[in-house]
């Protein structure tokens, strides 16, 4: 039977949240969905913690006095089986597109657990993957708890085999491989509006753009794969509620380089028109054939690479806060006796840990 290649036009989505409003900001969302869909995209794709906005407040004021944000923050995360993500979830099956989503996830085992997270949504409304951020990057630490793998994976479906990873997690080369091995063919990489940084001029101050556009090319070209850039785009609204008139805050976040939504192709070269300066959707035809020669130069998960010398483990296990044990009387039999050693107990659905084995 001969392969199948599929092709499809994509939307990275290069825009601003209504800032730590989840309500207005999924509102905008369902509109861009809808207008990417009667583009004729496939796949829209939203930036990095696009719901309720991207916490910047953490590099820009000691931990102190940013109590006041983190509170918002935690009350406008949204909980993967909420009604938020269930309006995304049916905008995506009206529209018969997949969608991909950026957002600040919460728990309902802790009011103060919150995750950089990315939920990859199907055209018949499925939630296909959550992928956790695994290692919040720098002063995100300070507002995201560590994720865990179990969404490290790539999902197949109808337009091809889509992996996705959130920001710096680009730059672990590890991260991508792991994509890579199981055939990923569509990438999706997110990103904020920017990252406040020290005067370009001075020496090691961080370009955001400069650092998305080396990631996005690097993975395009080793892994062979239509790389989606959606990042977030700097408002004015963003601007006056962190900096809160503070001039010399205000000046940090206007010096700082922007972001770039973009698409690039397997040989790592752009394609589509991408966007800083201004909000907008960047729209591109993927033909996920064009992979196929580019593999014959370097193809690092196949004979490109020395298996009898790399090897690469990947715990994909559960990483829940606990695992409880209830006991369970069974009502059509006699009670149990307290010396026979009988004992039934049942496992409250969390799959085994990694930590739970080793005990074992």
């Amino acid at each position: 039977m001969s392969i199948h290649y599929p092709k499809f036009k994509a939307a990275a989505c290069h825009v601003a949240p209504y800032f730590l409003d989840t309500g207005r900001t999924i509102d905008k969302a369902l509109s861009l969905i809808e207008e990417a869909a009667k583009s004729g995209a496939s796949l829209v794709a939203f930036p990095e913690s696009f719901v309720p906005g991207f916490p910047i407040w953490a590099a820009l004021r000691a931990p102190i006095v940013n109590h006041d944000f983190f509170r918002l923050l935690a009350s406008e995360a949204l909980l993967t089986n909420g009604p938020e993500i269930g309006r995304v979830r049916a905008a995506a099956r009206r529209h018969s597109i997949h969608v991909s989503l950026g957002f600040t996830e919460g728990t309902e085992a802790s009011v103060g657990c919150l995750w950089n997270s990315n939920v990859l949504i199907g055209p018949d409304g499925a939630i296909l993957n959550l992928h956790r951020k695994l290692v919040p990057t720098f002063y995100e630490k300070l507002i995201w708890a560590n994720g865990d793998a179990r969404g490290m994976r790539v999902v197949r479906t109808d337009i091809g085999r889509i992996g996705m990873l959130i920001c710096g997690e680009n730059t672990n080369p590890l991260s991508r491989y792991t994509l890579m091995a199981e055939g990923e063919q569509v990438h999706i990489s997110t990103y904020p509006p920017c990252w406040p940084t020290r005067p370009p001029a001075e020496e090691g101050a961080y370009d955001l753009r400069r650092a998305i556009e080396i990631r996005a090319g690097a993975h395009a070209f080793e892994a062979k794969v239509f790389n989606i850039v959606s990042s977030a785009f700097l408002d004015q609204t963003l601007k006056d509620k962190v900096a809160m008139a503070d001039k010399a805050i205000l000046d940090i976040i206007e010096r700082s380089p922007r972001s770039v939504s973009m698409v690039l192709d397997p040989t790592g070269a752009v394609i589509g028109v991408p966007l800083s300066e201004s909000e907008g959707i960047v729209y591109a035809d993927i033909d996920t054939e064009l992979s196929v020669e580019p593999k014959q130069f370097h193809d690092v998960v196949g004979y490109y690479n020395r298996f009898d010398i790399f090897d690469l483990r990947v715990d994909r296990s559960r990483r829940d806060p606990a695992r409880f044990i209830e006991s369970v009387e069974d009502p059509s039999s006699e009670s149990l006796s307290a010396d026979t050693g009988d004992e039934r107990a049942a496992i409250v659905s969390f799959p085994e840990t990694a930590s739970a084995r080793r005990e074992r």
